[in-house]
């Protein structure tokens, strides 16, 4: 099988095209130009040349940094500019990785497309899809099946995951001990195109924004939810309505802020705080204790369906986060005026997703029957 092989220059996209070249396949290294340098970030391009040639690999460069900006860099901005927090991995994974590399791939002559996402590849009957599902790795804690679930199905059947039975280190093992050095030998949990940490990102959006002539809402109310006497007897029957909003402070802006939050508020109060809601209407930022946060359900657009609907069992298995575990729900989808829609009700209250956000459908074996972006949280 000839099978182009993406690689980045990290540990895991080396050890796909080890593992692959070892496996007797024709294989071709497939290395995407996403965007400029920024900062110190490293340039991995020689350390994957040599890295290639070691290997008798030919070494493809392929730039995408104008679709990277378009699909992925935009919308990212655009999404901080309206109060959201958006997850430009996935984007990344539906839009370029498996969508315009995936392209460059067969243009090459290549069948399929090998990635080092850790990740499986599982038989569809059960689920009536017309193809293999995407399905958790078997070692969960390094599973990226979460950032995979927006990938269209018809994607998903070219392309192959080698890592879906290895874990970290055993990779990094056995990149080790084939001699290969490393182009970008530390993981970074950074977005790759603003590394840094939260303040490197805030200087990129304030740049983009200028330059794609975004202004987004500035400094607002600071409100605090606190109980509220009941008026008349007997208790209130909604969340809202055993509740009062005090103003104690001014933000710097919603977009500087995401639900759950707790550190950076620079709010003085004698218990801590937590972002419960960005009131994006009001420009108010809601925040109260730690026992006021959490969410009973939540609703998503764009839906991704990877398994009809029909072959779903009666309580999926969801995750709102990436690290948050899966929750039990149940989930009902609606086709709108705006397309189709995710409305999910858990059993309790579970620690609150922020819109912009990936929600991932699972079934009980770790299969993905949907992924979608949270739109709005219900408390």
């Amino acid at each position: 099988m000839r099978i182009a092989v993406a690689v980045s220059g990290g540990v895991d996209s080396l050890c796909a095209l080890l593992l692959l070249r070892r496996a007797g396949h024709q294989v071709l290294a497939l290395h995407a130009l996403l965007a400029e340098p920024w900062g110190d970030a490293p340039a991995p391009l020689e350390g994957l040349a040599a890295a290639c040639r070691s290997l008798g690999v030919k070494l493809h460069v392929v730039d995408l940094r104008g679709r990277f900006s378009r699909e992925v860099i935009a919308p990212f901005a655009a999404a901080y500019a309206e109060g959201r927090t958006p997850n430009p991995c996935a984007l990344c994974n539906r839009h370029i990785k498996f969508g315009a590399l995936l392209d460059a791939a067969l243009e090459l002559g290549a069948e399929t497309l090998a990635t080092g996402h850790y990740a499986r590849l599982v038989p569809h009957s059960r689920r009536g899809a017309p193809g293999p599902l995407l399905a958790m790795a078997a070692h969960t804690p390094k599973d990226q099946s979460y950032f995979l679930s927006l990938v269209p199905q018809e994607r998903l059947t070219r392309v192959i995951f080698p890592l879906a039975e290895l874990t970290k280190a055993g990779c990094a093992a056995l990149v080790a001990e084939a001699g290969l050095a490393v182009p970008v030998p530390v993981e970074s949990h950074d977005i790759c195109f603003a590394p840094g940490g939260v303040n490197a990102y805030r200087d990129f959006l304030e740049r983009k924004w200028a330059e794609l002539g975004l202004t987004p809402a500035g400094p607002g109310p600071v409100l605090l939810s606190e109980e509220k006497a009941a008026e008349t007897p007997g208790s209130p029957k909604t969340p809202d309505e055993a509740r009062a909003l005090r103003r104690i402070g001014t933000h710097a802006g919603l977009w500087r802020y995401t639900e759950g939050q707790r550190r950076g508020l620079c709010i003085a109060h004698d218990e801590a705080l937590h972002v419960l809601r960005k009131d994006t209407a009001e420009n108010a930022l809601v925040v109260g204790p730690r026992s006021r946060l959490g969410m009973r359900g939540c609703v998503a657009g764009g839906v991704n369906l990877l398994a009809e609907p029909g072959f779903w069992p009666g309580r999926p298995l969801v995750r709102c986060r990436y690290g948050g575990g899966v929750v039990p729900a149940e989930v009902r989808l609606e086709e709108g005026s705006n397309g189709k829609k995710l409305h999910v009700r858990f059993n309790e209250t579970c620690f609150p997703t922020a819109p912009g956000q990936v929600l991932t459908l699972y079934d009980e074996d770790g299969a993905v029957l949907a992924g979608a972006l949270a739109e709005e949280v219900l408390p």
